[in-house]
């Protein structure tokens, strides 16, 4: 016991030495002031000045650098904030990389230990929540059209996002995404906070869409979209296909076409169009559904919004049976397909011109006209060497028509090659459908020589017509044997 006491008489005596020697400072062995630390901002809720304003931790003593850099961590709703750290003597400055966002709350945390460059150490935590700019409350998507999973037509769609304050346009812009829509058109309504989106092609129909609308979207005040909103639709509103109603011959009067009441399979007749009407309205490409075999020249118009009419260039073949083809690549206006061809087959009811009988001016009638290698007896006239006779044709003739029909017929010697050329004398149109002819220069043969005349009536649509459209199927042609 008493050389314990001895021992702590000593050190109090040493102790007391060396205090009362003024050359010597004890801090040079050990410094036991504490770390002191201030934080810059220094209250909860506070607001930077701006979106670079500096978050400074500030220190009374020079610190370990890397240990201190590595304890400080901001972060937010959006995840761990980047930025540059650097030292202006004690105080370690951050910056934030890409700037504050406005209105977003940060969080700083310091949590651990940290040493001082001369080995002092502290242990810190530290929580301080802050703003930057301002403090106001982040915009929200409050609707949007469609709804999620909601079906849709595909025509004239129009989405709508609606917003709870007013938004920067360009930021909402370049956020939202609709997948698989090309071209669209922006309007924005009610101060900016509605934004509504019209593509400028119809939707595919019956397909699944999505929609997103990133966190980078912003309101005026700058402050961005507290989250990524996502969405979803599709285009099955409609479960119609469309269909081919009804094809049927129409008349056009006093500017609009008329179904004629006949049966398109036998009803088609001259100055007729053609009308096909579908199920429900149609797409614009309803314009080029229709084909026809063998072809028929002519273009399609529009009737209503669920049919067209075919417009013939010209008449179509008389007696001839077409194919109308509409294409199972036509749609409605959702976009919906017919998706198989869909033909119909029809005779137009328009004849041909026909020739019922001929008959000479002895009264000889002739009504065989495949008669190309058979040889007909005509009697001439031994006063004047012509030939008269008239033509009964199958339909009456118009007045434009009539005019050109004689200059259409000829007759030309065929043998022998001396014969003279015959010239038409007479032209008398007896009724409508009847004509009389003369010609004369007709040279009758005898026993020895038989003389021969080629008599052509042209067919063919340059051949002779009754009206526009009404014409010989093909060239009648047959010889005759002038005799007395």
């Amino acid at each position: 016991m008493l050389r314990l006491l001895n021992n702590f008489f000593i050190i109090f005596l040493c102790i007391s030495f060396f205090a009362s020697c003024d050359y010597i400072d004890f801090s040079n062995f050990i410094n036991i002031k504490p770390i002191e630390i201030k934080i810059e901002p220094e209250n909860n809720n506070s607001i930077l000045p701006d979106i670079y304003s500096p978050v400074i931790l500030k220190f009374n003593t020079k610190m370990e650098k890397r240990e201190t850099e590595n304890l400080l961590q901001i972060s937010s709703d959006f995840g761990i904030v980047t930025g540059d750290k650097f030292w202006e003597n004690n105080d370690l400055y951050f910056v934030p990389v890409s700037g504050w966002i406005p209105g977003i709350r940060y969080n700083l945390n310091l949590l651990g230990s940290i040493r001082s460059a001369d080995g002092r150490e502290i242990r810190i935590e530290q929580f301080i929540s802050f703003y930057a700019i301002n403090r106001n409350n982040p915009p929200i998507l409050e609707y949007h059209y469609p709804v999620n999973g909601e079906s849709i037509g595909t025509n004239n769609p129009v989405f709508e996002f609606h917003f709870s304050n007013s938004m920067n346009k360009l930021s909402v812009e370049n956020a939202i995404t609709i997948e698989g829509i090309g071209s669209k058109n922006f309007e924005w309504e009610e101060n900016d906070r509605i934004l509504k989106i019209i593509p400028e092609k119809a939707l595919s129909p019956w397909n699944y869409y999505r929609w997103t609308l990133k966190d980078s979207a912003k309101c005026i005040n700058g402050i961005p979209l507290p989250k990524t909103y996502y969405g979803n639709f599709t285009t099955d509103l409609d479960h119609t296909l469309p269909f081919v109603e009804k094809v049927f011959p129409v008349l056009f009067s006093d500017g609009c076409w008329y179904p004629t009441g006949a049966e398109i399979e036998t009803g088609l007749r001259q100055g007729h169009g053609i009308a096909v009407s579908f199920n429900k309205p149609m797409s614009e490409n309803v314009i080029r559904a229709i084909r026809f075999e063998p072809s028929l020249s002519g273009r399609t118009e529009l009737l209503t919004e669920n049919s067209i009419v075919y417009v013939l260039n010209r008449e179509p073949e008389p007696e001839t049976t077409y194919a109308l083809i509409v294409s199972g690549e036509t749609k409605d206006v959702d976009g919906l397909k017919l998706g198989n061809d869909y033909k119909l087959f029809f005779t137009v009811d328009i004849p041909y011109l026909n020739i019922f009988s001929i008959t000479a001016n002895n009264g000889n009638v002739i009504s065989n006209f495949n008669t190309v290698h058979n040889i007909i007896q005509f009697p001439i006239s031994p006063v004047t060497d012509d030939l008269s006779f008239s033509i009964w044709f199958s339909l009456p003739f118009g007045i434009e028509e009539k005019q050109n029909v004689p200059l259409k017929i000829s007759i030309t010697p065929f043998f022998p090659g001396i014969l003279p050329p015959v010239a038409l004398q007479y032209v008398n149109w007896i009724s409508d459908d009847r004509l009389f002819l003369r010609w004369e220069g007709i040279t009758a043969g005898n026993n020895e020589i038989p003389y021969y005349y080629k008599i052509t009536i042209p067919g063919g649509r340059s051949g002779i017509s009754s009206e526009k459209g009404i014409f010989l199927k093909e060239d009648i042609t047959f010889y005759l044997e002038a005799v007395r």
